[in-house]
């Protein structure tokens, strides 16, 4: 990025704090982050800043169950009244469920799911074809591969 580039504002929604560490320290310059530990936090910023991208994490698993989007109920349903499974299932997708919420609080701008779909590259087909501003990064891509991934969505959002 040059100089005279404009600052890339990113919403990083995650229910740590790794993403939003590692990618102020080893994805910066030119880049400016928020963060959104909830998909309700997330929808509010998304909503108030209007970000030029969305950093997802898919997996919530230290978000109070109270704060996880989804109906649980039709989940648990779904998985024949196993309250595990669907809680199990809506804390490992998490991420979608946000998704959704974001695109139906107005939110048109790119968004990566930071995870690997390289083995489930049909379920990613089949996500990006109703969602074309979907992207992903792999949990394990290095510093360059993140940040080409921010920029190239940035300039696709523009």
């Amino acid at each position: 990025m040059s100089a005279s580039a404009p600052v890339i504002e990113v919403l990083v929604v995650e229910d740590g704090d790794e993403y939003i560490t590692n990618l102020s320290t080893f994805v910066a310059g030119g880049i400016h982050y928020t963060q959104a530990k909830s998909g309700g936090a997330a929808c509010e910023l998304a909503r108030r800043m209007g970000p030029d991208v969305v950093y997802l994490d898919m997996r919530f698993d230290r978000t109070p169950f109270e704060e996880l989007l989804g109906d649980i109920v039709s989940l648990t349903a779904r998985f024949n009244g196993d309250v595990a499974r669907a809680r199990a299932f809506l804390q490992d997708n998490q991420g979608l469920f946000i998704l959704r919420a974001l695109r139906d609080a107005g939110y048109r701008g790119p968004v990566i799911l930071s995870y690997d779909f390289g083995g489930e590259e049909r379920r990613f087909r089949a996500l990006s074809a109703k969602d074309p501003a979907l992207s992903y990064c792999p949990d394990y891509a290095d510093a360059r591969a993140i940040r080409a991934a921010i920029v190239g969505a940035a300039q696709q959002g523009r």
